[in-house]
């Protein structure tokens, strides 16, 4: 199962991440509209979803969903905006915006990760067992 790590410690703050995700998705520079955000403030913090799948169970139309490669994604043609995800996620990187009636998130496209000048984000895979285990415990929470 692929998802994003991080190292904070070699985080530079640049914003290059930020971009480049709301850019892709939303087609305008603004970080608020990044699936990856980045503390500003004091030592930087590399804020992005870990695909734990806690969001999966607390979706009450079963919107959130886990696809082949082990990332959570988000149907939106199911979600009804309720936001329930971003109130429960425990990384805190289920994100909203007023511009959208449904939440989003990150889905480890990589993108992010080719902008960053320090390797401070990268693309990494869980095992198939851990991976395994992260499935075992979504069916035996339901």
């Amino acid at each position: 199962m692929k998802y994003l790590a991080k190292d904070n410690s070699k985080c530079i703050q640049c914003g290059n991440c930020e971009t480049v995700c709301s850019k892709t998705y939303f087609k305008e520079d603004n970080y608020e509209k990044s699936c990856i955000q980045i503390n500003k403030e004091g030592d930087p913090e590399i804020n992005v979803c870990n695909q734990c799948g806690e969001c999966i169970d607390i979706c009450p139309v079963v919107a959130i969903k886990r696809d082949k490669l082990g990332v959570v994604r988000i149907d939106k043609k199911i979600c009804v905006g309720c936001f329930m995800c971003v109130g429960f996620c425990p990384q805190l990187s289920m994100r909203q915006h007023d511009d959208y009636i449904e939440p989003f998130k990150c889905i480890a496209c990589g993108l992010c990760v080719k902008e960053c000048p320090t390797g401070a984000i990268y693309i990494d895979e869980k095992s198939d067992d851990e991976a395994r285990e992260l499935k075992l415990d979504e069916v035996f929470r339901r």
